[in-house]
């Protein structure tokens, strides 16, 4: 299936195409600073005290992620924060139907809440301000995202405030091939007729961007942020190694 668009650009500015592409990785890039969406959940279920143990969480969080990969439950018109309602009902009921408890106390449905309310909040505030860097490499540079994602990443677009940003949006759920397949930057590329060369591939997995995309010929910038595990790849794949996406910014004259 051909990869998905967003406000395309017009003829005239494909004629003078900026000097450089970006391909956006989003989970885990652009809504969480690198951060791995599982130690970005489990620090939220220790900021409010849910009464589970590391491991417990660990073994709910795979749980929710694999029935979610393996169950069409996600919806086109899903926004970020039911979609993250509906990730957490599962990881709750896991735990509770389990025992993993860490304490004689189960966790509870205003727990849940809070947690939701929590990550939202987090979430929001790092997309906008990856909307700031994203508007100014606009300003020189073509954009296109490239996400393994449920098939709901438009709506969520638009409910983070990034939709317009991007040429071109390829999805794994719409184009049928997942990361880490090189295929799935090259559909990106395809869509924004460069080539791998002129184009950066910007995400915070190693092995499902990185690699990849560097074994594809493009650039390659890793956002390192805090990972699933404490072991670490050798990073020989990255052109780049940043902290943070301002870094993609040209210093101020």
């Amino acid at each position: 299936m051909k990869p998905s668009t967003e406000h395309p650009a017009s003829t005239a500015a494909r004629k003078e195409p900026a000097s450089e592409a970006f391909l956006f990785d989003f989970g885990g890039t652009l809504d969480t600073r690198g951060c791995h969406w599982g130690r970005f959940l489990w620090h939220a279920y220790r900021r409010q005290q849910v009464p589970v143990g590391e491991e417990a969480f660990r073994a709910a969080y795979i749980h929710a992620e694999r029935t979610l990969g393996r169950n069409p439950i996600i919806q086109p018109g899903y926004t970020f924060r039911r979609m993250l309602e509906t990730k957490l009902r599962i990881e709750f009921e896991y735990l509770t139907q389990h025992g993993l408890a860490g304490s004689a106390q189960s966790p509870s449905d205003d727990m849940q809440a809070a947690v939701l309310d929590d990550v939202y909040d987090k979430v929001k505030a790092i997309a906008a301000e990856s909307r700031g860097v994203l508007l100014r490499l606009k300003e020189r540079s073509r954009l296109a995202l490239v996400s393994n994602f449920y098939g709901n990443l438009h709506t969520v677009l638009d409910e983070l405030n990034l939709s317009g940003l991007f040429e071109t949006v390829v999805e794994s759920a719409v184009c049928g091939v997942r990361k880490p397949d090189p295929r799935i930057f090259s559909l990106a590329v395809e869509a924004l007729g460069t080539n791998p060369g002129d184009t950066t591939v910007v995400g915070d997995s190693y092995d499902k961007d990185i690699a990849p995309a560097h074994s594809l010929g493009c650039r390659t910038v890793w956002l390192k942020g805090e990972g699933w595990t404490d072991d670490q790849p050798d990073g020989t794949a990255a052109d780049r190694i940043i902290g943070h996406l301002a870094e993609l910014l040209p210093p101020p004259q």
